[in-house]
């Protein structure tokens, strides 16, 4: 474990958090959307796959800007938050009830996400990397986008479960 001296220290930390986080979450969302049955909740896991891929990809970009690698670390809270989804994935229930989980599960995923890139944003404007804020609040916009999106997929899916 890393001894973090000052802001840019758990700066660096955080985001190691982020990208773990965000790696593991490109290894399970393809899981998610082979379990979902509602069409339109699948095409919303395969396009967060391709957005989690970007947030990848810029989460290397803030890396190699600080001359630091990103791996090293386990997101631990992702790694309990992909097990809840994983054991829906594995429960007996009904379609719609099945994908009423799934977003359950992947909402509080995106809040995950929504509160580490709002943290480390702010950290990057105290810190004084204009660049950075940018990058991150984008990712932090996008996160926010896709809950907002779960949240109306399950107006319709969550009415299902309660008929199924």
């Amino acid at each position: 474990m890393t001894q973090l001296k000052n802001l840019q220290d758990l700066y660096l930390e955080q985001l190691k958090d982020l990208y773990s986080a965000e790696t593991q979450l490109v290894e399970a969302l393809p899981k998610m959307e082979q379990a979902a049955t509602d069409p339109k909740l699948k095409d919303g896991f395969r396009t967060h796959l391709e957005q989690t891929r970007q947030h990848v990809s810029r989460l290397e970009s803030v890396f190699a800007d600080l001359g630091e690698q990103p791996g090293g670390h386990t997101c631990k809270a992702m790694k309990g938050l992909i097990a809840e989804g994983s054991e829906m994935i594995e429960q007996q229930a009904a379609d719609a009830v099945k994908d009423a989980g799934l977003i359950a599960c992947a909402q509080r995923v995106e809040h995950y996400e929504i509160a580490g890139y709002g943290t480390v944003a702010r950290y990057a404007e105290v810190l004084g990397k204009s660049q950075h804020v940018e990058t991150l609040r984008m990712t932090e916009s996008e996160e926010k986008k896709t809950d907002a999106l779960l949240t109306d997929l399950a107006g319709t899916i969550n009415t299902s479960a309660l008929n199924a």
